[in-house]
Protein backbone atom coordinates (compact mmCIF):
# COMPACT_ATOMS: atom_id res chain seq x y z
CA UNK A 1 0.00 0.00 0.00
CA UNK A 2 2.61 2.79 0.79
CA UNK A 3 3.57 1.97 -3.14
CA UNK A 4 0.13 3.47 -4.41
CA UNK A 5 0.79 6.72 -3.13
CA UNK A 6 3.32 7.15 -5.32
CA UNK A 7 2.18 5.76 -8.05
CA UNK A 8 -1.19 7.60 -7.92
CA UNK A 9 0.89 10.90 -7.92
CA UNK A 10 3.17 9.85 -11.03
CA UNK A 11 -0.03 9.35 -13.02
CA UNK A 12 -1.58 12.64 -11.86
CA UNK A 13 1.31 14.33 -13.16
CA UNK A 14 1.46 12.60 -16.43
CA UNK A 15 -2.14 13.21 -17.30
CA UNK A 16 -1.23 17.40 -16.84
CA UNK A 17 -0.60 18.32 -20.05
CA UNK A 18 0.19 21.87 -21.15
CA UNK A 19 -3.61 23.00 -21.46
CA UNK A 20 -4.89 25.74 -24.30
CA UNK A 21 -0.99 25.91 -25.89
CA UNK A 22 -2.50 27.57 -28.72
CA UNK A 23 -3.88 30.61 -26.32
CA UNK A 24 -0.42 30.80 -24.61
CA UNK A 25 1.56 31.24 -28.01
CA UNK A 26 -0.89 33.78 -28.97
CA UNK A 27 -0.09 35.60 -25.52
CA UNK A 28 3.43 35.43 -26.13
CA UNK A 29 3.48 36.37 -30.02
CA UNK A 30 0.87 39.28 -29.70
CA UNK A 31 3.41 40.94 -27.36
CA UNK A 32 6.39 41.16 -30.33
CA UNK A 33 7.06 44.09 -31.98
CA UNK A 34 5.51 46.82 -29.23
CA UNK A 35 7.20 49.33 -28.59
CA UNK A 36 5.75 52.20 -26.52
CA UNK A 37 6.68 55.29 -26.42
CA UNK A 38 5.66 58.56 -24.22
CA UNK A 39 6.31 61.94 -25.46
CA UNK A 40 7.95 63.77 -22.52
CA UNK A 41 5.21 66.26 -21.18
CA UNK A 42 4.78 70.17 -22.30
CA UNK A 43 7.06 72.67 -20.56
CA UNK A 44 5.27 74.49 -17.58
CA UNK A 45 4.95 77.61 -17.78
CA UNK A 46 5.24 79.54 -14.58
CA UNK A 47 2.03 81.59 -13.49
CA UNK A 48 2.08 85.17 -13.93
CA UNK A 49 -0.16 86.93 -10.97
CA UNK A 50 -2.07 89.70 -12.20
CA UNK A 51 -2.37 92.64 -9.77
CA UNK A 52 -5.76 94.49 -10.15
CA UNK A 53 -5.44 98.00 -9.24
CA UNK A 54 -7.91 100.70 -11.23
CA UNK A 55 -5.08 103.07 -12.11
CA UNK A 56 -5.91 101.46 -15.81
CA UNK A 57 -9.30 102.61 -15.97
CA UNK A 58 -10.43 99.14 -16.40
CA UNK A 59 -14.16 97.54 -15.41
CA UNK A 60 -14.69 96.07 -12.64
CA UNK A 61 -14.66 92.53 -13.10
CA UNK A 62 -17.96 92.04 -10.55
CA UNK A 63 -20.16 94.20 -12.38
CA UNK A 64 -22.04 93.46 -15.11
CA UNK A 65 -21.55 95.19 -18.38
CA UNK A 66 -22.89 96.00 -22.00
CA UNK A 67 -20.85 95.71 -24.98
CA UNK A 68 -22.68 98.37 -26.50
CA UNK A 69 -26.27 100.23 -26.72
CA UNK A 70 -27.84 98.91 -29.93
CA UNK A 71 -29.79 101.55 -32.49
CA UNK A 72 -32.62 101.96 -30.49
CA UNK A 73 -32.27 101.34 -27.14
CA UNK A 74 -32.31 103.34 -24.10
CA UNK A 75 -30.06 102.58 -20.77
CA UNK A 76 -31.74 101.39 -18.01
CA UNK A 77 -35.23 101.28 -19.72
CA UNK A 78 -37.21 98.47 -17.27
CA UNK A 79 -34.45 99.22 -14.40
CA UNK A 80 -36.20 99.55 -10.99
CA UNK A 81 -36.09 102.38 -9.07
CA UNK A 82 -33.15 100.99 -6.65
CA UNK A 83 -33.71 103.91 -3.94
CA UNK A 84 -37.65 103.60 -3.16
CA UNK A 85 -38.11 102.26 0.35
CA UNK A 86 -38.92 98.78 0.10
CA UNK A 87 -41.98 97.14 1.68
CA UNK A 88 -42.73 93.91 4.20
CA UNK A 89 -43.56 91.49 1.70
CA UNK A 90 -40.38 91.91 -0.67
CA UNK A 91 -38.41 90.44 2.24
CA UNK A 92 -39.60 86.74 0.85
CA UNK A 93 -39.39 85.37 -2.19
CA UNK A 94 -42.69 85.38 -4.47
CA UNK A 95 -43.44 80.96 -4.40
CA UNK A 96 -43.42 81.29 -0.96
CA UNK A 97 -46.13 83.80 0.04
CA UNK A 98 -49.64 82.23 -0.50
CA UNK A 99 -52.82 84.49 -1.12
CA UNK A 100 -54.98 82.83 1.53
CA UNK A 101 -57.99 85.58 0.81
CA UNK A 102 -59.46 88.16 -0.90
CA UNK A 103 -61.78 91.40 0.06
CA UNK A 104 -63.44 94.32 -1.09
CA UNK A 105 -63.94 98.13 0.63
CA UNK A 106 -65.03 100.63 -1.76
CA UNK A 107 -64.04 100.08 -5.15
CA UNK A 108 -60.52 98.73 -4.30
CA UNK A 109 -60.16 95.28 -4.19
CA UNK A 110 -57.66 93.73 -1.07
CA UNK A 111 -55.76 90.71 -1.12
CA UNK A 112 -55.04 88.64 1.90
CA UNK A 113 -51.19 86.94 2.14
CA UNK A 114 -49.60 85.10 4.61
CA UNK A 115 -45.73 85.42 4.89
CA UNK A 116 -43.71 82.33 5.32
CA UNK A 117 -43.46 83.23 8.96
CA UNK A 118 -47.33 82.78 9.16
CA UNK A 119 -47.93 86.57 9.46
CA UNK A 120 -51.02 87.60 7.40
CA UNK A 121 -50.80 90.93 5.15
CA UNK A 122 -53.34 92.90 2.80
CA UNK A 123 -52.05 94.29 -0.22
CA UNK A 124 -53.85 95.77 -2.91
CA UNK A 125 -52.62 97.03 -6.71
CA UNK A 126 -49.77 99.49 -6.42
CA UNK A 127 -48.26 97.62 -3.48
CA UNK A 128 -44.77 95.59 -3.87
CA UNK A 129 -44.09 91.79 -2.95
CA UNK A 130 -41.29 89.37 -3.79
CA UNK A 131 -37.60 89.81 -3.96
CA UNK A 132 -37.71 90.92 -7.85
CA UNK A 133 -39.25 94.15 -7.35
CA UNK A 134 -42.69 92.81 -8.04
CA UNK A 135 -45.15 95.40 -8.49
CA UNK A 136 -48.79 94.06 -7.97
CA UNK A 137 -50.88 94.87 -10.88
CA UNK A 138 -54.61 94.17 -10.03
CA UNK A 139 -55.74 91.91 -7.11
CA UNK A 140 -59.23 89.65 -8.33
CA UNK A 141 -60.87 87.65 -6.26
CA UNK A 142 -58.68 84.30 -7.81
CA UNK A 143 -55.41 85.91 -8.08
CA UNK A 144 -52.65 88.51 -7.93
CA UNK A 145 -51.11 89.90 -11.18
CA UNK A 146 -47.58 90.75 -10.47
CA UNK A 147 -45.04 92.37 -12.63
CA UNK A 148 -41.29 91.64 -11.61
CA UNK A 149 -37.93 93.29 -13.06
CA UNK A 150 -34.91 91.25 -13.15
CA UNK A 151 -31.37 91.33 -14.42
CA UNK A 152 -29.52 89.14 -16.86
CA UNK A 153 -26.31 88.49 -16.76
CA UNK A 154 -25.74 91.82 -19.22
CA UNK A 155 -26.96 93.56 -17.01
CA UNK A 156 -30.14 94.81 -18.88
CA UNK A 157 -33.46 95.04 -16.75
CA UNK A 158 -36.55 93.20 -18.26
CA UNK A 159 -40.14 92.72 -16.87
CA UNK A 160 -42.23 89.38 -16.83
CA UNK A 161 -45.31 88.27 -15.31
CA UNK A 162 -46.08 86.47 -12.29
CA UNK A 163 -49.19 84.68 -10.29
CA UNK A 164 -50.19 84.36 -6.90
CA UNK A 165 -53.09 81.91 -7.04
CA UNK A 166 -55.88 81.80 -4.22
CA UNK A 167 -55.21 78.82 -2.09
CA UNK A 168 -58.40 76.71 -1.07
Amino acid sequence: MKWLAPLFALLLTACAGDEFPDLRDFVEKSSEGMRGKVSPPPEAKPYQAFSYDNTDNLPDPFKPRKAGLRPGEHPGLNEPDLNRHHEMLEEYPLESLKMVGYFQMGKTGYAVVRAPDGRIHHVHAGNYMGQNYGKIVSVSEVEILVREVVQDSGGDWSERQSALQLVE
